[in-house]
């Protein structure tokens, strides 16, 4: 005779799913974090062999002023920053993209390799502190300035110590920034070297970036007067040279967003100056530039290799070339191109097909692009199926069900999301990306709450309208446990659609940082939502039959 199988017993599973979905979202969310904080290049152990130098330098000295976190709608306000504006005026001009993740240390590393986020091997979310720098992998302008013979010097924050620490840089002057910022001592320990035989100089000024993140942000006075500062020491600097042999590039690594912070792929935190004035230019405003195109055309002033690892192209209608050097430079851009798509794509097992004759950058990015593509595609095939097929069943299950109790749960769940999006965005003016959070901690605190005083509205909503207090404890406690799984259900979306896009962790290559910003911020709510809705179907239960006494006791009377 054969046994009859016992029905799943869905509540006690439910319930039992619950803390083991806050300890997976628990170390899925860190998993994350660490995935992207030790991020490494496909190329980070066989980076791209450097070619040969294009010839001798187009101008006597190249001085590269980095100021930090300077937005572009600040850098074109006369107002504050005269000195820049006049600069701009009388030299060569372009509005600068970048790419995220918009911390320092990636814009730094683009800056001066000419590689994206993706390839250049900079630590994508910043050194977690000074002993922790990643020295350059890739080829950078210190390093082919080195190799060319040319004298370099670097007056900035400690981290470009630790970044250029195998690049042969010369000279340098460096500042921990623990006491604030003292962009006065960069400049004088700088000012120099502009009087010297150095023919690569960087000076790093950092206060318009502590204004940012210390002082208000953007649209604080503090961060006008930060800028204006910035604005009386580039004077000085651009007083120190000679326009006539001479080159100046002023730019920025990032820009801030209105309440201050950076990292996320929030627009104005990936849009940024570049001016260049001085020997060799050719001035006039420029249209859009990228912030990997700045490497490769320093080098062609230089005469230097172009930086092998370089994904932008040298911008040889800013600068007054002769013709040996323009033909050099197509050169050396065909061969920079095959060399470096041909070993990313030996890095990530990926073909790649290269067009015969001369090769452009617009050519060879296509081409790694493809490349990339091809790999990626790959992997998101099982990846979109999986992700669909579990975003659809539990929909599917409970439209076959008809089930009525759903609707006071969507209900409940739709409350959820107004009141955890409109302290989000309408309250605080949080934006889907990394910039507006200022730690772990400080992220953790603000999800649990929001997350909490969301739930509670929620399961209000669904309890109410589902009368649940008036049945048993155990269906007041199964309504709660619906009502939680209802929420974490439509919080799984976002995260599908991130696991699909950038898979379960960063791994081989940078993620769509958007995406994986939101599958991120479901996974935090996943945590907080299990651990108080375990407590929730309990506080159900109880008060069912709290209620069940009174009325009984009622009835009595």
């Amino acid at each position: 005779m054969r046994r009859s199988r016992r029905p799943v017993n869905w509540f006690l599973l439910g319930l039992l799913l619950l803390p083991l979905t806050a300890v997976g979202a628990y170390f899925w969310a860190t998993g994350v974090l660490a995935s992207v904080e030790n991020y490494r290049s496909p190329l980070a152990g066989n980076p791209p062999t450097p070619g040969q130098p294009l010839g001798a330098p187009l101008t006597r000295r190249v001085v590269l002023v980095l100021m930090d976190a300077l937005r572009y709608d600040t850098s074109t306000d006369a107002a504050v920053m005269p000195a820049l504006n006049e600069l701009r005026a009388r030299g060569a001009s372009a509005v600068m993209h970048s790419r995220p993740p918009s911390f320092s240390a990636p814009g730094w590393t683009t800056l001066l390799t000419g590689a994206w986020p993706d390839l250049n091997d900079s630590q994508p979310m910043n050194p977690p502190d000074e002993t922790h720098v990643r020295p350059f992998t890739q080829d950078n302008l210190f390093a082919a300035a080195d190799r060319a013979g040319l004298r370099t010097a670097v007056s900035g924050y400690t981290w470009f110590e630790g970044m250029l620490a195998t690049s042969g840089v010369d000279a340098g002057f460096y500042t921990s920034g623990e006491e604030g910022v003292d962009d006065t001592a960069v400049v004088a320990a700088a000012l120099p070297w502009l009087e010297g035989d150095y023919q690569l100089v960087l000076i790093h000024l950092d206060q318009i970036d502590y204004a940012g993140h210390h002082e208000g942000g953007p649209q604080s006075p503090n961060w006008a007067a930060a800028a204006s500062r910035a604005d009386a020491l580039l004077a000085q600097i651009a007083a120190a040279l000679d326009p006539e042999r001479d080159t100046l590039i002023v730019v920025s690594d990032h820009g801030q967003i209105d309440q201050g912070g950076h990292g996320g792929a929030e627009p104005v935190t990936l849009v940024e100056p570049f001016v260049m004035v001085g020997a060799g230019v050719r001035p006039g405003e420029y249209g859009d530039i990228q912030m990997a195109d700045v490497a490769p055309t320093l080098a062609a002033l230089l005469g230097t290799n172009l930086p092998a690892s370089a994904q932008g192209r040298p911008l040889t209608e800013l600068l007054v070339l002769p013709p040996e050097r323009e033909a050099a430079l197509r050169q050396a851009v065909s061969e920079q191109q095959r060399t470096l798509v041909r070993a990313y794509g030996e890095a990530i097992g990926a073909p790649v097909v290269l067009p015969e004759g001369p090769l452009t950058v617009e050519q060879g990015q296509a081409a790694l692009a493809r490349a990339r593509l091809t790999r990626l595609g790959q992997e998101r095939v099982w990846r979109n199926v999986l992700a669909v097929f579990l975003a659809v069943l539990p929909g599917y299950l409970l439209i076959l069900r008809r089930e009525k109790k759903a609707l006071w749960m969507l209900a409940g769940a739709a409350v959820y999301f107004a009141v955890f999006f409109g302290r989000y965005l309408l309250l605080d003016h949080n934006t889907f990306g990394l910039s507006w959070i200022t730690g772990v901690t400080d992220f953790a605190l603000y999800i649990a709450v929001t997350s909490t005083l969301a739930l509670l509205a929620g399961w209000l909503t669904a309890m109410s309208g589902l009368r649940a207090w008036r049945g048993t404890r155990r269906q007041a406690a199964g309504s709660a446990l619906g009502f939680v799984w209802f929420v974490l259900y439509l919080l799984a979306l976002p995260i599908l659609l991130s696991f699909a896009v950038n898979g379960a962790t960063v791994t081989w290559t940078l993620p769509e940082f958007t995406v994986l910003y939101l599958g991120f911020l479901s996974i935090a709510q996943w945590l907080f939502v299990a651990v108080l809705g375990l407590a929730l179907v309990g506080v159900s239960a109880l008060t069912a039959k709290i209620v069940k006494t009174q009325r009984t006791q009622r009835d009595a009377k």
